[in-house]
């Protein structure tokens, strides 16, 4: 039984995912998107966000943790100058996988790893619908009466020994 274990092992010794979900990253960081199968994807989004993370704060200390991670020079190069400033803002949620499918020779289950801020057709639709229209309400209760103040009749309620009788009055002006 599994229970607790979080880790995916993606069928291989810890140094062969290590180097798996460096070189993975490493790609991601230089091409911004990836097409891998999906528990590659999933096992690569727990990796490279907590290093995404990191490079907003360009410090020495910070550049040498994420070339620990990633080994590959010129990607922790791309990620301080290109990625870290994008994202800077963002409190985490720096990729998106989108499923794409099923892989011909083994049926696995493929997907699109991309970085969110540098997917240039989701934002450019983000900026078309920058100012948009104004919605209504839609309510169950259909269009609302617009009828004047004198055509309304009010009712009360009188109680006289536990039996409620209603009595409509006209309202007077």
């Amino acid at each position: 039984m599994r229970h607790g274990k979080k880790i995916n092992h993606l069928s291989r010794k810890s140094q062969h995912r290590h180097a798996t979900l460096s070189n993975m990253a490493a790609s991601l960081i230089k091409h911004k998107k990836i097409n891998t199968t999906l528990a590659k994807a999933k096992a690569l989004r727990v990796y490279v966000e907590p290093i995404i993370s990191r490079s907003k704060s360009d410090t020495t200390h910070s550049r040498r943790m994420v070339f620990r991670y990633l080994q590959n020079k010129e990607a922790v190069i791309m990620l301080f100058r290109d990625i870290a400033p994008k994202v800077g803002e963002r409190h985490g949620g720096y990729t998106r996988i989108l499923k794409t499918g099923f892989r011909i020779g083994d049926n696995a289950n493929t997907c699109l790893i991309e970085l969110v801020d540098f997917n240039e057709n989701m934002l450019a639709a983000k900026t078309d619908k920058a100012t948009p229209e104004k919605k209504t309400r839609r309510s169950r209760g259909g269009k609302k009466k617009t009828e004047t103040p004198a055509a309304e009749t009010t009712t009360t309620t009188e109680v006289a020994d536990d039996n409620a009788t209603k009595t409509e009055e006209p309202k007077s002006e």
